[in-house]
């Protein structure tokens, strides 16, 4: 019986050392059927075979790209009778925010030794709820793409400055989001601009269900399910356990494009107060429904790239709590 069904994209950036390890640890391990994919057009194919495997995990090997399309594919596309086996992702992407939120660090072959293990073994002390966020354009006719971290406003800038500018230059991934940081941090502060600094935010306007609007230029902007949003913070009406009092599933963390929000968020990071109370210029909520409009404002659902503009509004929404695997019990 297969434990564990790996899904590979040898093309993500990751795999280009870790993959002959990979191809390696699984054709000595009968308990592992793996599956790669030549580009992400593939996932809804390799996602059918999978299901005829019936693994008791599923674990994707990726980039972010592959991450976000293996699990629309997999709510969206039915392929398993009943609910399908929990996902675990490994450490082998850029940032790995949903590997680092479900436990998953480290090496990723000596992380897959390990969820084969619990498969073996048994998962239920390790399986753990999470809500996706589902992005569209508000039509009942359209087909939501699943996520968990969406970056916009001056957030999604600087993600594609980085890809775009810093990336290229083949540094480590720490010292290129440290060159990311700087350059931001003084494109806000001193007002720095030129063809090689991050664009200035453009004015983004977010509609909350129940809570109101936000609007203006924003330097982050970050929706999630996960546990932590970027910083440690907690939006308000969450206590100490992480659980949800008031409002929705999602996550909204926004800060003004100003230096006076930056300074109040980057002083309360450092001493560990960052969304222990209300800051001018920072907001913290949650919602049941997101809605972002602004003119050409990018935004990034867990590295795949979409544009709100006026008139055509981007919507998010949560999904029923779905099972991933936690490797610390």
């Amino acid at each position: 019986m297969v434990c564990v069904a790996l899904l590979s994209n040898p093309k993500s950036t990751g795999n280009r050392q870790l993959l002959p390890r990979v191809r390696s640890y699984c054709a000595n391990n009968p308990d592992i059927f793996h599956y790669e994919v030549e580009s992400v057009d593939q996932i809804g194919r390799a996602m059918q075979m999978i299901a005829h495997v019936k693994p008791t995990v599923i674990v994707i090997n990726g980039g972010d790209g592959t991450v976000q399309t293996a699990l629309t594919e997999l709510y969206q596309g039915s392929y398993f009778d009943g609910e399908a086996p929990p996902v675990a992702v490994l450490p082998n992407g850029k940032t790995n925010l949903i590997a680092l939120d479900l436990g998953i660090r480290g090496d990723p072959i000596k992380a897959l030794e390990r969820i084969v293990e619990i498969a073996k073994n048994g998962v239920a002390e390790h399986v753990v709820a999470r809500e996706l966020i589902a992005l569209s354009d508000g039509e009942a006719s359209s087909r939501p793409v699943l996520g968990m971290f969406l970056g916009g406003a001056g957030l999604a800038d600087s993600i594609l400055y980085c890809r775009n500018r810093i990336y290229p230059l083949g540094l480590s991934n720490g010292i290129s989001h440290f060159l990311t940081a700087i350059a931001v941090l003084a494109s806000v502060f001193f007002g720095i601009k030129g063809k090689y600094m991050p664009p200035v935010a453009r004015p983004v306007s977010i509609s909350l269900i129940r809570d109101g609007q936000l609007a203006g230029r924003f330097a982050v902007l970050i929706v999630t399910t996960l546990e932590k949003l970027l910083l440690g913070a907690r939006p308000s009406g969450e206590n100490g356990g992480g659980e949800n009092i008031v409002g929705g599933r999602l996550k909204l963390l926004a800060v003004d494009h100003s230096t006076a929000a930056m300074l109040r968020m980057v002083f309360a990071s450092i001493m560990g107060q960052f969304g222990a109370k209300r800051m001018e210029g920072i907001h913290l909520e949650h919602g049941d429904m997101i809605r972002i409009e602004g003119e050409n404002s990018s935004v990034i659902l867990d590295g795949e790239i979409f544009q709100a503009a006026n008139g055509s509004a981007i919507v998010l929404k949560s999904t029923p709590p779905v099972p991933f695997l936690r490797l610390a019990a």
